[in-house]
């Protein structure tokens, strides 16, 4: 079982995304705002904070593991 990192950025995690068909569509001050069309039509709001909170970041996988369907774990073991 792979852990969540404690030390990603949003930058880093925006960059790692990528594998999940996730492009950035808008930057609005320190938030970055993702877009995916695998699955149906789907967007995230990634925070440019370095690190990104533990609690931000289990939050926006689990978001994305819903959409995809898949498990928060099958995420991290993907993008980690």
């Amino acid at each position: 079982m792979t852990k969540l990192p404690r030390t990603i950025s949003g930058k880093s995690l925006v960059s790692k995304l990528k594998k999940l068909g996730y492009k950035p569509t808008r930057q609005v001050g320190s938030h970055i705002r993702l877009t995916t069309e695998q699955k149906g039509l789907h967007h995230i709001t990634i925070p440019d904070h370095s690190p990104i909170k533990i609690g931000t970041l289990s939050n926006i996988l689990k978001d994305i593991a819903d959409h995809f369907e898949i498990s928060k774990q099958d995420i991290v073991n993907r993008l980690f």
